[in-house]
């Protein structure tokens, strides 16, 4: 079947936009396809500096004829109801058919020339795309991220003729700035287009740019007994500025490897784009570099490398010149500046949220286990480094520079490692702090800016999450997991805040594979303590994957059933329940001497022996819904019989509220 090929080529793309760009422009041809009723066989596309690219295979060569029935108004409606219905339509009335009283119109539509739909199609995604910035150019009314200078859209071979504001589609595009040929090469289908773009020196493909870069990095840094510091963010950021990526290594003044490596990494990631280069036996810094050039160089690389050295050696006297100035003030010193800074217009300075996180860590260390004084002073002093020189140019060196300052300062070690460590975990994968002094003033640090913005009702919706509560939330409770500190989270934070909790925790067991239902089933109980919780998920999980479990639960949700059955028909009987003959006698037997065991196991939290208790009764459940008809027609009997159905709820809601668990 037909191939559609089409290319959007402009000036600079910035790297950061192109994978949405991508996915954007996917999206947007596969939904106005499908609303014209062709549906591809596949569908690619493609980023880069000066491209966006769409490659769509197995399109019908027309539109099938569409037959549609539409419903309109009921016979002897006003007359500016059924004109209305009429002018949608494009029918006249008496084109309408009545059925039941009502007017449908019979649309039939002749199928049109793909060409003709792929032309709209190309017209709307233009003029709709969703840049996060776009600009417009010359006298043209278009919006594109950059100057749009041309189209390529062919279609079995063949030009779709358009123009959009003014920009013609054709059947041509050109490859590299300066190594390709300055003359266009013609394309009418992807394997021309692609092989076209590989002589005149494009890789089309992202993640063929990336492998490149990758693989060439590394084997000059090997050719040099070198080991290249890897990092995805800065390689996919380069593979989106160079078309013709070309790996360079260059040299470093030696002098500045006194400065923190990350400074270095830092200035080389932010300013120049370099990947930095260690020594894989010690992994220290080198003072080398690796940069990517979009050109392959008469002379190798030689000329690039020596004038990127020279701009890193400008952008690292900078830095000395921040490491040297900031170090001639304490960060103590410091603490007063933060009274000029807004943390948040609702929320007060920098100064008073670390005085709330100095009070949070304070109480906090008697549940973490922490060294009192010592998280007091790293929380006093974790923010100080935010109005340093150094994090001032480096914003994302907050905490580390603070660290660095404060080691030179002579302070306690534990002291050093809570201020570096306090805003971690910023991300699903990345570490925890458990020493006990970091992970509470991390752990104060997130529930001061949780129960803050709760406070004052700026939580997260939907996909709305400005000031990253989820990810603070997920913090906490990584945290605790990792530390095992034994937290009552309803000491420090309000209900609405311990919900947001149940939800960030039933996400991350989600990821690990278990139920969130579980988490509602133990949650339910009123437990805040997320690592009791968390255990007993684990517990309550293995349990229902036995036959034991499974059965049992069925079991509760019969009794259940029963229970609110006759509670509509009025209030349940209290009181206990008497040991009656045979099965009922069996299963008051087993409930109580489960409730004893369970009690013990609960004390001790030792759930796996809960869930063991729970399991005894299983067979006297079984037995007892097999040989025993609970609504007996003997008023003594019915009500016995039900309040054991009330004991076997509540003893095994004691583990968890089985209730809300839907396996």
């Amino acid at each position: 079947m037909p191939q559609l090929l089409l290319e959007l080529f402009s000036e600079e793309i910035p790297a950061r936009m192109q994978a949405n760009a991508a996915r954007d422009l996917e999206r947007m041809a596969r939904e106005r396809l499908a609303a014209e009723g062709l549906l591809p066989e596949a569908l690619k596309t493609f980023a880069g500096p000066r491209r966006l690219t769409l490659v769509v295979e197995g399109l019908a060569a027309a539109q099938a004829e569409r037959h549609e029935e539409r419903k309109g108004p009921r016979v002897g409606s006003p007359d500016q109801a059924i004109e209305g219905f009429l002018r949608s339509t494009g029918l006249t009335r008496d084109q309408l058919t009545e059925r039941d009283g009502v007017y449908f119109a019979h649309i039939h539509k002749a199928g049109r020339p793909t060409p003709d739909i792929v032309a709209e199609m190309v017209d709307g995604i233009v003029r709709n795309f969703p840049w996060p910035k776009s600009m417009t150019w010359g006298r043209g009314t278009l919006k594109w991220v950059r100057p749009l200078k041309r189209i390529l859209c062919v279609f079995d071979g063949a030009i779709v003729p358009f123009q959009v504001d003014g920009v013609e589609s054709g059947d041509y595009t050109e490859g590299h700035r300066f190594m390709g040929s300055a003359k266009p090469f013609w394309a009418r289908n992807f394997d021309e287009y692609a092989d076209g773009l590989a002589e005149h020196f494009v890789v089309l493909d992202a993640e063929e740019r990336k492998a490149r870069i990758l693989d060439a990095a590394r084997t000059l840094c090997f050719a040099r007994n070198f080991e290249l510091v890897e990092d995805d963010g800065l390689l996919d950021e380069v593979a989106g500025l160079a078309e013709w990526p070309t790996p360079i290594l260059g040299d470093m003044d030696p002098d500045f490897l006194d400065l923190p490596p990350e400074v270095i990494r830092t200035s080389m990631r932010t300013h120049q784009k370099y990947f930095a280069v260690r020594d894989p036996a010690t992994g220290a810094l080198v003072p080398h570099f690796v940069t990517v050039a979009n050109v392959e160089a008469a002379d190798g690389g030689k000329t690039i490398a020596a004038g990127n050295a020279k701009v890193l050696s400008a952008r690292l006297s900078d830095a000395r010149f921040f490491w040297d100035e900031d170090q001639k003030t304490k960060l103590e010193d410091r603490l007063e500046k933060l009274k000029g800074v807004t943390f948040h217009a609702k929320l007060g300075t920098l100064y008073e949220r670390v005085e709330r996180i100095v009070a949070l860590a304070g109480e906090l260390a008697a549940y973490t286990g922490a060294d009192k004084a010592k998280a007091q002073q790293a929380a006093r002093l974790c923010k100080a480094d935010l109005v340093t020189g150094m994090v001032g140019e480096f914003p994302e060196l907050q905490g580390v520079m603070g660290a660095y300052y404060a080691e030179k300062e002579g302070l306690d070690p534990e002291v050093v490692d809570a201020i570096r460590w306090h805003y971690k975990p910023q991300g699903p994968t990345d570490d925890v702090p458990v020493q006990a002094v970091a992970a509470t003033v991390a752990l104060a640090d997130k529930l001061d800016t949780l129960v803050s913005f709760f406070a004052i009702d700026e939580k997260p919706t939907g996909s709305r999450d400005p000031f990253a509560l989820r990810r603070a939330a997920l913090g906490v409770i990584r945290i605790l997991l990792s530390t095992g500190a034994r937290l009552p989270l309803k000491a420090f934070a309000p209900d609405d805040l311990i919900a947001f909790f149940a939800d960030r925790l039933k996400v991350l067991l989600r990821e690990q594979g278990e139920r969130h239902d579980l988490v509602d089933a133990v949650f339910a109980l009123g437990d805040d303590d997320l690592v009791r919780i968390v255990a007993k998920v684990n517990a309550l999980s293995g349990f229902l994957g036995t036959e034991d479990g499974k059965n049992l639960l069925a079991g509760y949700k019969r009794a259940v059933n029963i229970l609110k059955a006759e509670e509509k028909k009025g209030a349940l009987p209290s009181g206990e329940p008497v040991a009656a003959a045979a099965e009922e006698g069996a299963l008051f037997t087993a409930v109580g001497r489960m409730e004893a065991e369970v009690g013990k196991a609960l004390e001790t939290e030792d759930y796996e022996a809960a869930m063991r208790a729970l399991s005894a009764l299983r067979a006297p459940v079984d037995a007892f819904f097999d040989k025993v008809l609970v609504n007996s027609d003997v008023p003594a009997a019915r009500e016995n019989r039900l309040r054991l159905l009330l004991k076997v709820r509540d003893a095994m809601g004691r583990v968890a509220d089985f209730g809300q668990v839907t396996g």
